[in-house]
């Protein structure tokens, strides 16, 4: 059965659900974790929305976020600085999420994680489909000139996540057996929680406690998504072809209304979406390669889970 890097489905499956179980939403953190310059407080609900003011991305090099973020960083989208209470994906804010809850359990985040969901923490016994690098190469070598990227892992995650630190933001994979499994708990346990508004980007989109707002508008996902009737329940598509699809429709630069789906992507194509008036939850486990193996960018790959999410929508639909 095909194996799949669920990259930053990690956040919403894993990160969020423990933190939701172990930690307290509001309390301040930023003295624990050696924030001790910043003077906003820094609290899970601010992590779990993106909300935290932390930069999306740093090289793992071992040490302490906050020590990282003291020495400057520029030259690459993946190390823009971020505001506190303003939404801006973040990485870096879920890796911190990981390590408040090993504070509080004791408990190694990936043995915890794979306790609670019946998902698969990297290192894998099964390597995923390998992707050439994404954007991390070139962001790693503007935070940190002096060292080296690391060697390739067939058995770890895409680079990608590796670099970043997998913890807390990615580093689990499954087969379509597995995600069916831990969504039938998933979808009723823990997404309801993640569903609450906190935190918006300059854009106007919306983030909850571990799960973002689906918009409509043209060419975004929502529009798909409205044609799902009320109980549909739990649908898991998976799709392991190389081929290139077709167009899908042009994006609205800006987002529209909010539709009453919550969703998150992965990096490496996996998509989730979820409707808490009745517990819907859609997901689509995807590789992120074209035909000649190259790695696909935002348009193609947004091409492809439109695709698959129409032809879904058009049979629930029916």
């Amino acid at each position: 059965m095909t194996f799949y890097d669920l990259a930053s489905l990690t956040k919403p499956l894993i990160t969020a659900p423990l933190a939701h179980a172990f930690l307290d939403l509001d309390l301040d953190w930023r003295f624990a974790l050696g924030f001790h310059d910043r003077d906003a407080p820094l609290t899970v609900r601010q992590l779990l929305s993106h909300g935290g003011g932390i930069t999306p991305w740093r090289p793992f090099t071992g040490e302490p976020v906050a020590a990282q973020l003291r020495r400057p960083a520029s030259g690459h989208a993946l190390l823009r600085d971020a505001k506190p209470n303003e939404a801006t994906y973040s990485d870096l804010g879920y890796r911190l999420l990981a390590e408040m809850i090993e504070v509080e359990t004791r408990v190694p985040f990936g043995q915890l994680g794979a306790v609670l969901s019946g998902l698969s923490p990297a290192p894998w016994r099964d390597a995923p489909e390998q992707m050439p690098d994404g954007p991390d190469g070139e962001a790693w070598r503007a935070a940190e000139p002096r060292l080296p990227l690391p060697a390739h892992d067939p058995l770890l995650p895409h680079d990608l996540n590796a670099r970043a630190g997998m913890e807390g933001h990615a580093g689990f994979g499954a087969n379509l057996m597995q995600v069916r499994n831990w969504l039938r708990i998933w979808a009723v346990q823990w997404a309801p929680r993640m569903c609450v508004e906190s935190a918006q980007e300059a854009d106007g989109s919306v983030w909850g406690l571990g799960l973002r707002a689906a918009h409509l508008g043209s060419g975004r996902f929502a529009e798909l998504l409205a044609r799902v009737p009320i109980g549909t329940g739990l649908q898991v598509i998976a799709d392991s072809r190389s081929s290139l699809d077709s167009a899908a429709p042009a994006l609205d630069a800006a987002p529209g209304p909010r539709s009453d789906w919550w969703c998150h992507f992965g990096f490496t194509g996996p998509a989730l979406f979820f409707r808490p008036e009745d517990g819907a939850c859609l997901a689509l486990l995807l590789h992120r390669r074209g035909p000649d193996g190259a790695l696909l960018d935002a348009e193609q790959l947004r091409a492809r889970r439109w695709e698959l999410l129409s032809a879904l929508t058009d049979k629930l639909g029916a």
